[in-house]
């Protein structure tokens, strides 16, 4: 079911996020609109020890992309990961088909780190992903750079 269009799916799929945030092991975020729900930006599978990683996944309503939302939520994320969290790495894995992902991780100068081959199933089919990534040091380099060009209204 579509957690847009069902209230009782996405009340399940608020749960869900809010058992990670107590785990420590994912962290939720809504975007906004002028108040109106339009898409979601996660961190996932986060990773302690020596690792010090999180998965960055991220979707917008069609009707409100291209105005460069995505990029500032990934921003907002970013900045709690490396500077709450102390991560040291997030990273972002597109099919490499999705164009619109793809862009915005290039706006924001990641590092394409190549194809992982076969890399989730989604709808049944091993998708390849082009793996995307930012470390803490590269966070440090840009961080003023980010919020002047992405937070700054």
């Amino acid at each position: 079911p579509d957690a847009t269009a069902d209230r009782r799916v996405f009340a399940a799929r608020c749960g869900v996020r809010e058992r990670e945030r107590q785990l420590g092991t994912g962290y939720g975020f809504g975007v906004f609109v002028d108040g109106r729900f339009a898409g979601e930006i996660n961190l996932s599978s986060v990773q302690r020890g020596p690792y010090q990683n999180a998965y960055v996944g991220y979707w917008i309503d069609e009707a409100m992309a291209g105005h460069g939302y995505t990029p500032e939520a990934f921003v907002v994320v970013a900045r709690f990961a490396f500077e709450d969290l102390a991560l040291h790495r997030l990273q972002a894995s597109i099919i490499p088909r999705n164009s619109a992902s793809r862009r915005v991780a290039e706006k924001l100068g990641l590092r394409n780190e190549g194809v992982a081959v076969r890399y989730l199933e989604i709808n049944g089919v091993w998708e390849d992903h082009v793996r995307y990534a930012i470390t803490s040091e590269e966070w440090e380099q840009r961080a003023e750079a980010y919020r002047r060009d992405w937070l700054t209204p």
